[in-house]
């Protein structure tokens, strides 16, 4: 029976874990273990995650002695991993009952996956479905894929033996760490969507400014997408050259303005579904 890994990063988020952590419980798919990793949370996240999971062999709880970010965090979580597959769960949300069961399900038919994806339900800060994300669909999958504007997003699983093939997660990155994650795994091989959501995504603030962090996160990601051109060997992209060196995250996105053109989304589209019959 197929082994899932479910690796959480947290930092502060404490208050917030017992839902994350009765999701897992509640899985009807047994065959699993949690990996957590507290990033020196100052909150009291440490003692609240010891008490829920202190008679559950399968959940396994490691610290960071310093606060090290979230890409450290999150590469670290891989290090400890010892299931054929591996997911993230933020620590401030939650997966649906049948998560694990419907997206291993996948791996077992079609033994070529890189990975699956699913849709994700965004919430209240209560963890109130609101809204099924609009931005997830099914993605053509090929070297000028680089998650936008269609996205990947959460619930993404992935082989761990496809994981060690690619360089593996920055230990840098402080932002755009799933979409540093989602990138290198989808060079690796075949993905399937799964159109329903598996995965509860909680929003809420963190005490900073949201243009900021929003910001910040779209700064992340065009560095990224930037390293992906050139780590796949790409000089040009739609008759544009690919700069040498990044210089600002617009001259990024502006390479990949032809992907909201109706006609590439068209015929993407029918690619699509041509590689599905």
């Amino acid at each position: 029976m197929i082994k899932f890994s479910i690796l959480i990063a947290n930092y502060n988020n404490g208050k917030y874990f017992k839902e994350c952590c009765h999701s897992l419980i509640n899985q009807t798919y047994r065959n699993w273990e949690a990996v957590i990793i507290d990033d020196a949370s100052t909150d009291n996240s440490v003692e609240i995650i010891e008490s829920l999971i202190k008679n559950d062999y399968r959940f396994k709880l490691y610290q960071n002695d310093t606060n090290q970010g979230c890409g450290f965090t999150k590469a670290a979580c891989m290090q400890y991993a010892q299931g054929d597959l591996c997911a993230y769960l933020d620590p401030d949300d939650a997966l649906y009952p049948e998560a694990l069961k419907k997206t291993a399900e996948e791996f077992i038919h079609k033994k070529d996956l890189a990975a699956v994806y699913s849709q994700m339900k965004l919430c209240d800060e209560n963890l109130n479905p609101v809204s099924t994300y609009a931005g997830t669909k099914q993605i053509y999958n090929n070297r000028y894929f680089f998650n936008y504007p269609i996205q990947v997003a959460h619930f993404f699983a992935f082989k761990r033996e496809t994981y060690l093939r690619t360089r593996g997660i920055n230990p840098y990155l402080k932002n755009a760490v799933d979409q540093d994650l989602y990138l290198k795994i989808l060079e690796q091989g075949e993905v399937k969507h799964l159109k329903e959501p598996l995965y509860l995504y909680r929003i809420h603030s963190h005490g900073i400014s949201q243009d900021q962090a929003k910001q910040s996160a779209k700064d992340s990601f065009a560095r990224v997408i930037h390293e992906t051109m050139k780590r796949r060997g790409l000089k040009s992209i739609n008759n544009k050259t690919v700069p040498e060196i990044f210089t600002s995250s617009q001259e990024i996105f502006e390479l990949l303005t032809y992907q909201t053109n109706r006609m590439h989304r068209i015929i993407s589209k029918i690619k699509v579904t041509l590689d599905n019959i």
